[in-house]
C-alpha cells in the first residue's frame, strides 16, 4: 500500500494487490516487477491503481502555490471504507483529504473522460486501466478484496525519502514512458522534464536532502484530523491516516449525498443532503460529511 509517495511537484495515492499475504519467496523473473523481463510474472500487482492528481486531469490541484501548497505544512488525510461500515467488511474504496491552513481540503475530481469520481474504487480502477490503456493487474490480483487481507493480517509502516535507479522517478511527476506523446491520456504526471531525477545529480545537489513526518495517526474516521493545522515550513508533511472504515460514498440517489460522503462546506456546491439514516454534520466552515 503506497500511501504517500509525493514530491514538492505531484503526489500519487497508489493499493496493490497480491496473491498472498505472508512472506512469499521468488527469484528472477518469477518475481516479475522492475528488474524482471515479465513486469506481469509475479505474485503481486507491480503497477497498482494509482490516484495521481495531475495524471487525473488536474493540472493544479498540488504543488508550489497550488490547492495543496507544498510550499506549506499539510496533513494527508486515508479513508479506508468497507462494505459493510466496519473494520471487518472488504475494503471498497479509499478517500483522500488534505488539511492546509485551516482548510479540509477533499482530493481533486478526475477530469479524464470515461473515469469519474476523486477516491480510488472498483470501477475507478477499472476505468482508469481502461482509458490509459494499462493492463489491469491490479484485478488479476486481487483488486479490493486482497487489499483488506492484507490490512486484516497486518501491516508495517516503512518511511524513507529516496530516488529511482530505474526510472528517475518520472512515472511520478513527469512524462512517462518517455517516448510517450502527452497528448495520450496517463503519460503526463507531472511539470518535470523527463531529464530530470537521475539519481547522481540529485544526490550531488541535493546531499542534505531531508523530510519529517509528523503526528502520525491510525483511528475511526475523522478522529485523526481536524481544522486548523498550518505552519511556515516548507519541509514538513504532518500525515494522518485513518482505516476503520465506512460504507462506500460513490451511489447517491434522488440528490443524495452517500454514507461519509462530503455535503456542506464554504467551498462546496453539491447536494446538501444525506441518504436516509444519515446527518450532515458539521467538522468545520470548509467541510461537512454525512455521518
Amino acid at each position: 500500500m503506497d500511501i504517500w509517495e509525493a514530491n514538492s511537484i505531484s503526489a500519487a495515492l497508489t493499493p496493490h494487490s497480491a496473491d498472498t499475504v505472508t512472506q512469499t519467496m521468488c527469484t528472477g523473473n518469477a518475481c516479475g516487477g522492475t528488474y524482471s523481463t515479465d513486469r506481469y510474472g509475479g505474485t503481486t500487482d507491480p503497477d497498482g491503481c494509482d490516484f495521481n492528481s495531475y495524471r487525473m486531469g488536474n493540472e493544479t490541484f498540488y504543488g508550489p502555490g497550488m490547492t495543496v501548497n507544498t510550499n506549506s505544512m499539510f496533513t494527508v488525510v486515508t479513508q479506508f471504507l468497507t462494505d459493510t461500515g466496519t473494520a471487518s467488511g472488504t475494503m471498497n474504496e479509499i478517500k483522500r483529504f488534505y488539511v492546509q491552513n485551516g482548510e479540509v481540503i477533499p482530493n481533486s475530481q478526475s477530469t479524464v473522460s470515461g473515469v469519474t469520481g476523486n477516491s480510488i474504487t472498483t470501477a475507478f480502477c477499472n476505468a482508469q486501466k481502461t482509458a490509459f490503456g494499462d493492463t489491469n493487474d491490479f484485478s488479476v490480483h486481487g483488486g479490493f478484496t486482497s487489499m483488506s487481507n492484507a490490512m486484516n493480517a497486518g501491516m508495517v509502516l516503512v518511511l524513507s525519502l529516496w530516488d529511482d535507479y530505474a526510472a528517475d522517478m518520472l512515472w511520478l511527476d513527469s512524462d512517462y514512458p518517455t517516448n510517450g506523446s502527452t497528448s495520450t491520456p496517463g503519460i503526463a504526471r507531472g511539470t518535470c522534464s523527463t531529464t530530470s531525477g537521475v539519481p547522481a545529480t540529485v544526490e550531488a545537489n541535493s546531499p542534505n536532502a531531508y523530510v519529517i513526518y509528523s503526528n502520525i495517526k491510525v483511528g475511526p474516521i475523522n478522529s485523526t484530523f481536524s481544522a486548523g493545522t498550518s505552519s511556515s515550513s516548507a519541509t514538513t508533511l504532518e500525515t494522518s491516516t485513518t482505516s476503520i472504515a465506512g460504507t462506500s460514498t460513490t451511489s447517491t440517489a434522488g440528490g443524495t449525498v452517500a454514507h461519509w460522503g462530503q455535503c456542506g462546506g464554504l467551498t462546496y456546491t453539491g447536494s446538501t443532503t444525506c441518504v436516509s439514516s444519515y446527518t450532515c454534520t458539521y467538522s468545520n466552515p470548509y467541510y461537512s460529511q454525512c455521518l
